[in-house]
């Protein structure tokens, strides 16, 4: 039996132009980010900096002979890249149940706001965008958005406390950087990060990683070619995430935790998972030697680890209890879906960008997934993301009903 509606855990809002200033306090309007049009161009502006959006983030309806990374206005994007009553009705079209929104002008987890010069402004816009998602998606449209959230990245205290306020408001996830070193703070390895983590676990919120969120997609050279460097990076990158997050210890110490990779694919899961057991297997006893011997380095003042990691940990049990793969299109991971496991894969259909399969996901998805059992084909468009992020889609029956 086929599926008809699906649930999409990574899709992308292009911020309204009027977000914050519509919600920012009157005296941070001239300095909090707005849109300013010149010679035909619309961009950004916020504090001394300009930043347009690029015609590969809002792709919707377009044909792909179309697509272009240069600038576009609003005027040249489909409503429903910005609009959430407009990105509602193509969610209807292309058969989207739900919808998880991950940010564009603050880049995939906050970026923009953590290189921010005033941080007071820059935890306001935090708080702004949140709201946003909060009552103008999740709240005016009940069962269609999963609320995800950012976090101010330069601030653990203030970061718990936003994670707090939200989820009492019905949050389910934040998102987090797939590698926070490379924007120049600490490793998930010390403790610098265990407030927000303890948070995530008490509440429920899942750790939600998109592809680039560490603002620096891995290439060969920098004159890898272009094609060559999108169809290598994302899975290096989240493979370097998963790997850190195995070995970390956190999911021994916060048994609730949950890690999301975002648009990450699944198919090169296997390959670590075996090669993470093998690496335990044959080389724990000098590796633990060595750790020990970093540790020491500690008291000369050196960044170290603090991982709490059992050398005699199930790899895999960890992998099954705590993280959850969300692919596009990868017929390779569904066919290694014994592997992965069934109950920690999702998927997602990545509008508007160009990667995207909307609004075809449904009768593309079918062909990959038409072999499985219905229940499996269940969890993998519905039901896992229901229960992993706590959340109840709303009933495709009251969608029909409401459309005629």
């Amino acid at each position: 039996m086929s599926f008809s509606w699906f649930v999409s855990v990574d899709d992308h809002l292009i911020e309204p132009a009027q977000l914050w200033q519509d919600r920012l306090p009157a005296r941070w309007r001239d300095t909090g980010p707005r849109i300013v049009s010149q010679d035909g161009t619309e961009f950004w502006v916020y504090e001394d900096r300009q930043i347009v959006t690029t015609g590969l983030s809002a792709v919707a309806g377009k044909q792909r002979e179309e697509f272009s990374p240069e600038p576009v206005t609003y005027a040249d994007m489909r409503p429903g890249c910005y609009d959430p009553s407009a990105r509602v009705a193509d969610m209807n079209q292309g058969h989207v149940l739900s919808s998880m929104l991950f940010p564009s002008f603050p880049r995939y987890c906050g970026q923009v706001f953590h290189e921010a010069k005033d941080k007071e402004l820059a935890l306001l816009c935090v708080r702004a965008w949140n709201d946003f998602i909060l009552e103008e998606c999740a709240e005016a449209h009940p069962g269609r958005f999963i609320p995800l959230m950012i976090i101010p990245l330069w601030d653990p205290a203030a970061a718990v406390a936003e994670i707090e306020r939200t989820a009492a408001r019905g949050a389910k996830s934040i998102a987090f950087s797939e590698n926070p070193t490379k924007l120049g703070l600490p490793s998930i390895h010390g403790d610098h990060w265990d407030p927000v983590f303890r948070a995530c676990h008490e509440t429920g919120l899942v750790v939600s990683m998109h592809v680039g969120s560490s603002s620096n997609l891995i290439r060969t050279s920098p004159d890898m070619p272009t094609l060559a460097f999108m169809a290598y990076s994302p899975a290096v990158n989240q493979a370097g995430t998963l790997m850190d997050w195995l070995f970390s210890g956190k999911f021994e110490k916060y048994a609730n935790l949950k890690i999301a990779l975002s648009e990450g694919s699944i198919g090169w899961i296997p390959y670590f998972l075996e090669r993470a057991e093998q690496v335990v297997d044959k080389q724990r006893f000098w590796a633990s030697r060595f750790d020990i011997d970093m540790h020491a380095s500690h008291e000369r003042g050196e960044q170290t680890s603090d991982s709490t990691f059992n050398l005699d940990t199930d790899v895999r049990r960890l992998f099954r209890d705590h993280v959850y793969g969300t692919f596009i299109e990868d017929q390779a991971g569904v066919r290694l879906l014994d592997i992965i496991g069934e109950d920690n894969v999702m998927l997602e259909c990545d509008y508007p960008h160009s990667d995207s399969t909307w609004p075809d996901t449904v009768s593309m998805a079918n062909k990959w997934l038409a072999h499985l059992p219905d229940e499996v084909q269940h969890k993998i468009t519905i039901g896992n993301a229901s229960r992993i992020y706590d959340f109840t889609p709303a009933d495709p029956a009251d969608i029909v009903a409401a459309s005629h």
